[in-house]
Formats: C-alpha cells, structure tokens, sequence
C-alpha cells in the first residue's frame, strides 16, 4: 500500500480512478474478511462496529423517524456483502435498500440475507455505483454510508449529499461512517484507489453541503493501527 497525501484535497482527488477501484475490489473475496481489509471474524473489528453503531444510532433515537405510521425505510450504501444490514440495519429500519456495485459481493449478499428477504425486510438492490444513484423524493427515515465515500472525490461526495437531501424524510437522518485521518490533510490509497478525509475536511464538505451536524462519536474497541473512524449523524439546515 502506497499512500499519499497533500494540502490541497484536490491533488488528492486527481488520482482516484473508479475503475481502479472497482477492479481492486472484484479481486477481494466476498467475504467478511475480504470487505474488511483482512480485519474479518477473528478480529474484534466486526462486532465492535456494530456495538458501536448501535449504540450511537440509540443516542440520536428521538432525533428521527418515530412517526409509527410510517414504514421506517433505511439504505445501506456500499453494502459489500450486506453485514451492515444483517447484523444491525434491520433492527433499526422496518425495510432496507441496499447498494453496492461490485457484482460477487452482491451475489454474496442475496445468500447472507435470504432469511431477511423472506420476512420481507430487504427492499430493493441496486447494483450500481453510488454516484449513480437516483433516488426516490423523500424514502428514507435512514441514509447509512459506510467506509465507501472515500471513491469519491470532494466535488462528486458533495453531489451525492444533495442527493440525499432528496432522498430523506423531513425527519429522517444521515449517518457517515468513515475513517479518518490523523492530520488535517486528505490521505490517497492506492490499493484500492480511495481517500481518507480528515475530520476537518468532512466538516467543511458538510457545512458546504447544507447538513448539519448534530452528533459525531468515534468508534472504540478496534485495533490501534487502524485510522480514527468517526461516526457523523446529520440532518439538512
């Protein structure tokens, strides 16, 4: 892994190339070790990242969607082979979406979630890369993005936040869940031809954006070669 970084994020955004990406990533097996980066199962990356998800998303309960005439839809985006949603988005959404473009983790995913398609908690599947994305006007109570918006560069990540704005009910919530960097500068991957923002630089692109931010909380209990990973909870201004 070769990594490099810059003051300016554009110098960084120049060498993300989707392709690259996208190639890398059909290359990893469609497992929990193979999305993880080789933190899978026999590390505590998988379980603490749940616990940590869950317990941040019950602070901010009352924050959002509570309307029990409503179906409480939520999307997983870069879903990978769908953990997210089988170990803790179903609990929290009536319904999910999911998106994710490499097609052998997607396959994967229509195996680790069959038992939630039958109880018909799994909605629809889009094989598709995020900037693609179309929503549908206000759907969802949940937008969950997860270690996957680091394969866009600045200008495109702000692209899909106002397609979230969009896509969100008036009082749903946006939730980031992202690596960090340990300096105020953007870090390129060229493993997986990727960015790592800097917690300064996601809060100028939120700001930028018109989200506000009305909770953040850094994940605990993995290990400590990792990057910092923040959680962001936002809603539109």
């Amino acid at each position: 892994m070769t990594e490099h970084n810059g003051d300016d994020p554009k110098q960084v955004d120049s060498l993300i190339n989707y392709d690259d990406a996208l190639k890398y990533w059909n290359s990893v097996p469609a497992s929990v070790d193979g999305v993880l980066g080789g933190y899978g199962e026999t590390t505590s990356v998988p379980k603490a990242d749940v616990v940590g998800s869950m317990t941040f998303l019950r602070k901010l309960k009352s924050r959002f969607s509570n309307d029990p005439d409503k179906i409480k839809y939520g999307i997983d985006f870069g879903a990978g082979i769908g953990r997210v949603t089988r170990d803790f988005l179903h609990k929290v959404c009536d319904k999910v979406d999911l998106l994710e473009p490499v097609k052998p983790f997607v396959d994967q995913m229509r195996v680790e979630l069959q038992t939630l398609m039958e109880q018909g908690k799994i909605g629809d599947i889009y094989e598709i890369p995020m900037q693609d994305w179309k929503p549908e006007e206000s759907r969802y109570s949940l937008i969950w993005c997860q270690w996957c918006c680091g394969h866009l560069p600045d200008p495109a990540f702000l692209e899909w936040l106002n397609k979230c704005k969009t896509a969100i009910q008036k009082d749903g919530l946006l939730v980031i869940k992202e690596n960090n960097t340990t300096t105020d500068e953007d870090m390129f991957d060229d493993t997986d031809s990727s960015k790592t923002r800097s917690d300064t630089n996601f809060r100028r692109l939120f700001a930028e954006a018109g989200w506000k931010l009305i909770s953040v909380d850094r994940q605990k209990g993995v290990p400590r070669e990792l990057y910092p990973i923040r959680m962001y909870a936002l809603k539109p201004e």
